[in-house]
């Protein structure tokens, strides 16, 4: 994948689902789609007006990002007030209430698909938000200007699954007897720039471009090798789509499987950053390097593996390499029955989590330390 197919940077990503939504659907399965759709259709409506993007809409769960804090929180307690009066003309008991969680992170954006740590974060905040809600986390709470007419409530700090450090959360509401600011027309802007506050900025632009062009002739020139550090301070990796050798469909689908349940086992492990499975499938069938792919994604570790099927015998070699010098750290081979594919994968899957602990360092899922 060339890189004008992905990209990394901070954004404001908005997380919506709907709470029990198993539950609408085993009342009226038609109906329960139908106004669950037309709740996203008009929840995405309202997230362009406040510039925003609908980013992914999958069944029960729309994922939008924002520039703005400020207009994520509007966009949602827009959508909230207008679905709570939607709700109220409803018969039935297929009345679909939303909640939503707002948090400010790093994305990765690839092939029209967002990842990454800000949007695994809306969607912790999005489950601890009551239905009808708009939950916040606090440091995108600090950037919302107090001149909006919101009202907020500390939720407290929390520790979240696969975040080191708690997160302070907070929910909003809009003040009583005020009304939600409309949204800014695009191509208006928001205030006159005054003639001084242009010529400021040409002139810090002039020195930027005078500090940088010092910087490129005096930096030290670096090997791809020492390029490839990841960006984080825990312990990073990817498990990388495991390659069928036979081409057959049914091991075909052992092999993604396979990924996905290693992928969901490591997530598990405290102080460990494991890169989605939708993510990895992006790499699937590509001819990138380990260390190409390894400072792409910004991880340090990659999990490869292969299938193979020999008669009766399923084969499954699994490789830990270092992203930062194309390095095999551990490897091994497991034979197991095709007869019995879910034991042996439970099987592999076991040892290669055990493995990586110790290689990695790392306390296992229930808090002992290994190696």
């Amino acid at each position: 994948m060339n890189g004008k197919d992905r990209s990394g940077k901070l954004a404001v990503i908005l997380h919506a689902d709907i709470v029990g939504s198993t539950r609408l659907v085993q009342q009226d399965e038609q109906q329960a789609h139908a106004r669950i759709r037309e709740a996203f259709q008009r929840f995405g409506s309202i997230i362009e007006k406040y510039h925003g993007y609908v980013r992914e809409l999958r069944g029960d769960a729309l994922l939008g990002e924002f520039q703005r804090a400020s207009d994520a929180v509007t966009a949602a307690l827009a959508f909230q007030a207008e679905q709570a009066e939607y709700n109220a003309g409803l018969e039935g008991g297929i009345k679909p209430e939303v909640r939503v969680g707002i948090a400010m992170g790093e994305v990765i954006i690839a092939d029209d698909t967002i990842t990454g740590a800000g949007v695994v974060l809306a969607q912790r905040i999005e489950q601890l938000t009551a239905p009808g809600g708009v939950g916040i986390q606090g440091a995108a709470y600090e950037t919302i200007p107090g001149r909006f007419p919101y009202e907020y409530e500390n939720m407290g700090e929390h520790v979240l699954k696969g975040f080191d450090n708690p997160v302070r959360l907070f929910s909003a509401r809009l003040r009583q007897n005020t009304e939600l600011p409309s949204p800014i027309p695009k191509g208006r802007k928001r205030r006159r720039v005054s003639i001084w506050v242009a010529a400021a900025v040409a002139v810090a632009a002039v020195i930027a471009a005078v500090v940088l062009e010092h910087w490129y002739e005096t930096r030290e020139v670096t090997t791809p090798a020492e390029t490839v550090a990841p960006v984080r301070d825990r312990p990073s990796i990817v498990v990388l789509p495991f390659e069928n050798l036979d081409g057959d469909a049914a091991e075909d689908g052992f092999a993604r499987g396979i990924t996905e349940d290693l992928t969901t086992a490591l997530s598990g492990l405290p102080g460990l950053f494991v890169v989605s499975h939708e993510t990895a499938f992006n790499f699937k069938g590509k001819s990138a390097s380990s260390t190409d792919i390894a400072r792409e994604l910004g991880v340090r570790y990659l999990l490869e593996g292969s299938v193979r099927l020999a008669g009766t015998v399923l084969r499954v070699n699994v490789e830990l390499v270092d992203g930062s010098t194309d390095g095999t750290l551990w490897a091994m081979r497991y034979d197991g029955s095709i007869d019995e594919t879910l034991t042996f994968e439970d099987k592999v899957i076991e040892s290669v989590v055990e493995q990586l602990t110790r290689e990695l360092g790392l306390e296992s899922g229930d808090g002992s330390a290994k190696g």
